[in-house]
């Protein structure tokens, strides 16, 4: 069983399973396992349905797997993290419509100040 560095986990481009897991120190059946259940904040586990057979896909984030192998993060805190991102993101979707809005106003009122200078031209 290899044992990865910090250093080495954050430059690698693409952490797999058996990376991971001997980083952690753990099977790789143990740690899929964890993804799956949502009980290893590694990363993402995404369930790939096919008619025929079910597989899993994996995306292991390098600063989560290097966080919780030091016991620096668990899962609530991962989920504090997903809230506070889908607020910032709701809130920059108000504020996103919001300029919309007042900029299509403002055209509406440039367009008919313009029609309303012409006519006193005239």
């Amino acid at each position: 069983m290899a044992k990865y560095s910090d250093e080495e986990i954050r430059n690698m481009s693409k952490i797999t399973i058996k990376i991971a897991a001997d980083y952690l120190g753990i099977s790789p059946n143990m740690l899929t396992l964890g993804m799956r259940n949502d009980l290893l904040p590694i990363g993402f586990a995404i369930r790939n349905e096919d008619r025929y057979r079910e597989s899993w896909s994996y995306t292991i984030v390098p600063e989560r797997l290097i966080a919780y192998n030091h016991g620096k993060i668990n899962a609530i805190q991962v989920e504090n993290i997903e809230k506070n991102l889908n607020t910032i993101i709701n809130q920059f979707e108000e504020m996103k419509r919001d300029l919309v809005f007042l900029l299509s106003e403002n055209e509406g009122l440039e367009g008919s100040s313009n029609s309303t200078q012409s006519l006193h031209r005239k």
